[in-house]
């Protein structure tokens, strides 16, 4: 059954969170250790807050926050807590969100709405290539949802395609839930190994991690790769662990799809303003429904734009575009200012590179210093045309770093990490930026 809720008037979505807004606030001056603080020491009376709009005269919550005062978010006993995961700690240190039953059910509940979203229905297989271990709350969710919604699941776990395929033919999965650049490495696998992957029972993906398109929601250079090769639908999808929401792609791919019943979203500027509609901003959440570890303001660090129009497929709610970048991921080089995302997209567009990680560090003049980690086997003709795609495509030349393939595919698969890495700012490790003078 379609979520009604995404196809109710704009009045009405701002009643429903002007509502929860008020709920939340009451319940969070009761039980946040945090926010009991944070209004005391601003002597804020919640009574003012009335609506979405008044958010602006409450200070922000960062993710410095969160790591420097995790225990004193926690608003009920720890006897009440089911689960516990961590974030990925991509701009610092891993947080650690609790859970309790009802922070599940409605952690299953949102992501079965964005399986909706992408149209997955009962009688479709989705096989999850994710992990379900690692305090990882994504691969939860999308078990929860997938069950929620009466899907049949496949939990194959990430890597081996020699897997992933026995599990496609062995179950006639339908849809995968997979990082995209994963796809391309299924492709190859099964041009390898003779697979007729182009009739075989999938019909779509959705895709985490990755962007698969730009601005404008025309594939990127990552999705166009893919669907050259195979013809599938897919599916966006952006979410993190402190959302607990997911913002997913409808048929119609123009952004994903906002929850009103479960998020607040602004969009702010370096000043903590709201921005004007289309303008690039920073994604600033406040989360509804959440009894464990509910948050206010809570600024992701995530640069996106929103859109307000009516989506063709007919749902009323705020759509995000692809994230831009991180705001604190933002590199100024030789003049020029950059996001990783633009970078990846220019490597990506290159034939002959295959891996590479993206390094930013301090130079010996104290500005930022941009690498490019590929491999030693690249010859020095292929060095010199990834350099003249560079400067053509960013308008500056970052230094090529060049490693072993095993050293290269260290960086780009740690051994903790939950996903592949193709950005790392060493920019706060002095160590390593004298190391690489």
């Amino acid at each position: 059954m379609i979520n009604t809720i995404e196809f109710i008037t704009k009045e009405e979505i701002s009643s429903l969170q002007n509502k929860k807004l008020r709920d939340l606030l009451i319940y969070i001056t009761e039980n946040s250790n945090y926010y009991k603080r944070l209004f005391s020491d601003h002597a804020i009376d919640i009574k003012n807050i009335k609506t979405v709009h008044d958010l602006s005269q409450l200070p922000i919550t960062t993710k410095d926050d969160l790591q420097e005062y995790n225990d004193d978010f926690l608003c009920v006993p720890k006897s009440e807590i089911v689960d516990y995961v961590t974030t990925s700690g991509t701009l610092g240190k891993p947080v650690t969100f609790a859970l309790t039953e009802k922070d599940l059910e409605r952690l299953a509940y949102n992501e079965s709405v964005s399986f909706e979203t992408a149209g997955v229905t009962k009688n479709d297989v989705v096989q999850l290539t994710t992990t379900l271990d690692r305090r990882f709350m994504a691969g939860l969710a999308y078990f929860l949802g997938a069950r929620k919604l009466g899907a049949a699941i496949v939990r194959a776990g990430s890597g081996i395609p020699e897997l992933q395929w026995d599990s496609i033919k062995r179950f006639q999965s339908t849809y995968l839930v997979v990082v995209p650049s994963f796809l391309l490495k299924l492709i190859s696998y099964a041009e390898t190994h003779g697979i007729d992957y182009k009739n075989s029972s999938i019909k779509a993906a959705i895709c985490i991690g990755e962007p698969l398109r730009d601005q404008e929601f025309n594939l990127n250079t990552l999705g166009k790769k893919i669907k050259e090769k195979w013809d599938i639908n897919l599916y966006s999808t952006y979410a993190s662990t402190e959302m607990s929401t997911a913002f997913t792609e409808c048929k119609a791919h123009q952004g994903g799809h906002h929850r009103p019943e479960l998020i607040i979203a602004e969009i702010l500027d370096e000043d903590g303003n709201t921005v004007n509609e289309g303008q690039i901003g920073e994604l600033t959440i406040t989360t509804l429904g959440i009894e464990a570890m509910p948050l206010l303001r809570y600024t992701t660090g995530d640069m996106l734009q929103s859109h307000t129009e009516t989506c063709s497929c007919g749902r009323t709610t705020m759509r995000l575009s692809p994230v831009l970048g991180r705001k604190k991921h933002m590199i100024k080089y030789k003049g020029t200012t950059l996001y990783p995302q633009s970078v990846i997209e220019v490597l990506t567009s290159f034939e002959d590179l295959d891996i590479y990680v993206i390094e930013v560090v301090i130079g010996e003049l104290g500005t930022d210093r941009l690498l490019i980690h590929v491999s030693d086997e690249l010859s020095s003709l292929q060095q010199k045309e990834l350099k003249e795609h560079l400067r053509a495509n960013l308008r500056v030349v970052p230094d090529l770093i060049l490693n072993t393939k095993a050293a290269l595919k260290a960086k780009k698969f740690p051994e903790m990490s939950r996903k592949p890495i193709s950005f790392i700012d060493s920019r706060g490790n002095i160590m390593n930026s004298k190391i690489l003078k």
